[in-house]
């Protein structure tokens, strides 16, 4: 048989394609029992294909399965970069060219106040904005405080629109992603920043709370002559201060046309029934005089002294607990307690060839005011004996000699002098009371009150009954005629320059003394005050004779003061009348009329101020008495 038959040279050798001949695939030889099959080689898991059954697509196999065409994964796969890549320009040139727009300008939509300088220079920005919001940096703010308006002017305060501050809280520079997304999507509002003088603010504000703040009135009892009077409680406001200094800070060029300020309410310390419960006690006090006793010595204390110091304060538990101020209520009796010559002494002057020589002070033995006033406080509460024993103790003087030394007492300042006529009982009251102040010094700050220091005028002290003005009448008293001390001191602390705290004029005018410029005085009230309101103490120097009594101030001159007196108007004629009895006393009838007169303060001869103040006098009745 021809080899051709089986396609092979040889034996069990595949025969090759003849030359010219069409390629025809082998048949499959099966094999022989001496042979074994080769194992079929396994593709790699990359070009291994899958196996499906049998179909249209795919590559045959012996099985009738069919081999599945590999995905193109690198092809898939390189498209996903591409896109992502092309996303990412997308996005770069989204940022980028706005970006570039608005570098070195504020950011679109930036606004200050309601005002726009998005896309301006830093430059631009800030003319647009001094241009914008100047008349609002200086326009009045209107504070509340306490149910009030107050006007209040920013830029006196030290605030000011700070508009460097404020354009350097705006990026200007290349922007970042965020920044150019917020300025795509919605506006930028900057608050607006303010510069300020931390003291000028300061100093406003508390010129502001003396509007505003009002203390508090504490409840009290005090006495007019012996009767109770009562002082009814009142809450105080005080403003906050360091609160009111932010918000007023905050509020500049803010949009609130009007700020309301934080107010504190202070309440007193006792409440209406507690005050009025001790005001219906307080006669119980006052029902005998207190005796005070030591070593054998006994003072009586009148009614009339006790309640002129006695009051009735809070006692910080919501209830009122009596005060006695003993140190003033014993001033004008102590020398009675104590012996002279043990007792102390305060350093005054005596004047020397027309110059002020300190006279030295000493300690010596005194009451003890502070027991004092706590055994009497003691005797009201529990109602005990009114005889009290009164302890002595070593007692400084109210200041020291070199204290003395540096109160720039050098000169006169002021002196005046009234004129009587001689040897009369009120001559010789008036000569009393001049011998009791002569030497007294007046502490810079300190209020001299006469009643406060001479106290109720007795005749243990050489005080005599004669005539004073009581209820349009002259009636005899104890220490009548001491007026006329008090209107020549009057007169000194006029033309001394120094405050008039009280004085009251006399019902009707008298000759003797300058119409408008004298005073009266009684026992508790009316007092006579005057205020040192000078650096310097005040030396005052008596001296009285029987024509005439004379009252000088030495301390360092401030003002040249004059009197200018206008004439008098609305004249009122007086009326007549006739008396009987032993107590009637005779008056000269005189019209009534008022007067103003000025108080012309002058430095270096050029007028600082002058103060003007009415009196008005009312008729004196021509009085005779059978």
């Amino acid at each position: 048989m021809s080899p051709d038959i089986f396609g092979s040279t040889g034996l069990g050798g595949p025969a090759g394609p003849t030359r010219g001949s069409a390629s025809i695939p082998p048949a499959a030889q099966p094999p022989q029992p001496w042979q074994m099959a080769p194992p079929p080689e396994r593709p790699s898991p990359r070009d291994e294909p899958s196996l499906v059954p049998g179909g249209d697509g795919g590559f045959p196999r012996p099985d009738g399965l069919r081999y599945e065409e590999p995905p193109r994964r690198r092809r898939r796969g390189r498209g996903i970069v591409l896109t992502v890549l092309a996303l990412l320009c997308l996005a770069g040139l989204a940022y980028a060219v706005p970006a570039v727009v608005m570098s070195g300008k504020m950011l679109p939509g930036t606004t200050v106040r309601g005002v726009d300088i998005g896309g301006l220079t830093a430059t631009e920005a800030a003319d647009r904005l001094r241009d914008r919001l100047a008349t609002a940096a200086s326009e009045r703010m209107t504070l509340l405080a306490a149910g009030k308006r107050f006007a209040f002017d920013p830029e006196e305060a030290g605030l000011k629109f700070d508009v460097v501050a404020t354009i350097n809280q705006a990026p200007s520079g290349f922007p970042g992603p965020g920044q150019v997304w917020r300025a795509l999507t919605g506006p930028t509002e900057l608050d607006p920043k303010v510069s300020s003088d931390p003291e000028a603010l300061k100093d406003a504000v508390e010129g502001l709370a003396r509007k505003i703040d009002l203390r508090v009135r504490e409840g009290a009892v005090t006495f007019q002559g012996v009767d109770p009077v009562l002082v009814t409680p009142r809450d105080g406001r005080e403003l906050e201060r360091e609160a009111a200094v932010a918000a007023i800070e905050d509020a500049f060029l803010g949009p609130a046309r009007e700020v309301r300020l934080p107010v504190s309410v202070i309440k007193p310390k006792a409440s209406d029934a507690m005050v009025s419960k001790a005001a219906a006690g307080a006669p119980r006090a006052l029902s005998e005089p207190i005796t005070l006793t030591v070593a054998g010595r006994r003072v009586r204390l009148p009614v009339e002294t006790l309640a002129a110091h006695l009051s009735y304060r809070p006692d910080g538990s919501g209830g009122m607990r009596p005060v006695f101020d003993a140190r003033s209520a014993v001033a004008s009796v102590e020398h009675l307690l104590v012996d002279p010559a043990t007792a102390p002494r305060d350093p005054s002057f005596r004047i020397v060839a027309g110059k002020p020589k300190l006279v030295p002070g000493r300690r010596g033995k005194g009451v003890d005011d502070e027991r004092l006033a706590a055994d009497v406080t003691e005797m009201i509460v529990s109602g005990g004996d009114r005889t009290i024993p009164v302890s002595l103790t070593t007692v400084q003087p109210r200041m020291t000699d070199a204290q003395a030394r540096e109160l720039g007492i050098k000169e006169r300042i002021s002196q005046f002098t009234t004129f009587y006529d001689c040897c009369t009982a009120r001559v010789v009251n008036i000569k009393t009371i001049a011998r009791l102040l002569d030497g007294y010094v007046v502490k810079p700050g300190q209020t001299f009150s006469l009643n406060g220091i001479v106290g109720q005028r007795d005749t243990a002290r050489g005080f005599l009954p004669a005539p004073m003005i009581e209820g349009g009448r002259l009636v005899n008293s104890v220490g009548g005629g001491i007026s006329q001390f008090v209107t020549t001191m009057y007169n000194a602390v006029f033309f001394g320059g120094l405050e008039d705290v009280q004085h009251v004029a006399h019902e009707f005018h008298i000759s003797r003394y300058p119409a408008g410029r004298e005073s009266t005085v009684s026992w508790p009230e009316p007092d006579f005050r005057w205020k040192n309101d000078s650096p310097y103490g005040v030396l005052i120097k008596t001296s009285a004779d029987d024509r005439g009594v004379t009252v000088s101030f030495w301390s360092t001159r401030r003002y040249e003061i004059e009197s200018v007196s206008s004439e008098r108007y609305d004249l009122v004629p007086f009326g007549s009348a006739t008396g009987s009895g032993p107590d009637c006393i005779d008056m000269v009838g005189q019209q009534g009329f008022t007067i103003d007169v000025w108080r012309v303060f002058k430095k270096d001869g050029k007028e600082i101020k002058r103060v003007k103040k009415t009196t008005v006098y009312k008729p004196e009745t021509n009085l005779k008495c059978s």
